[in-house]
């Protein structure tokens, strides 16, 4: 039986979720923030320059400027937007994680709710 490569972090489907992953530059990173947004997989994602990351690939270690985008779901949409981020993005081996905040204002939630959810 194959087993499926994505770990879910939350039991709650309703549960906020925000995805976070790093991208090689702005353009790359604004590109897959619209299709998650259009697709409706996030309801917000927000792009943060200036991320300097140090990492071992391949028996190498590099550094190299990136852009953190961080992706505002629902955990229901956990294994569809991994997929799509991993289809979308340009490494071999995205980093792609993901957080529940433990308490978030109640409208905001209501709003990310109702965005993920329509798929006009």
């Amino acid at each position: 039986m194959p087993q499926n490569p994505l770990v879910s972090p939350l039991g709650n489907p309703n549960k906020l979720l925000v995805v976070v992953t790093s991208l090689p530059n702005m353009e790359t990173a604004t590109t897959l923030a619209k299709a998650l947004v259009e697709t409706h997989l996030a309801a917000c994602v927000q792009m943060n320059e200036g991320l300097y990351s140090v990492y071992r690939w391949e028996g190498k270690l590099f550094e190299e400027q990136e852009i953190l985008l961080s992706a505002k779901t629902m955990a229901h949409q956990w294994e569809e937007i991994c997929a799509f981020i991993r289809a979308s993005h340009p490494y071999d081996l995205p980093e792609i994680l993901a957080f529940s905040p433990e308490q978030y204002d109640q409208q905001y939630g209501q709003w990310v709710k109702s965005e993920v959810n329509s798929k006009a």
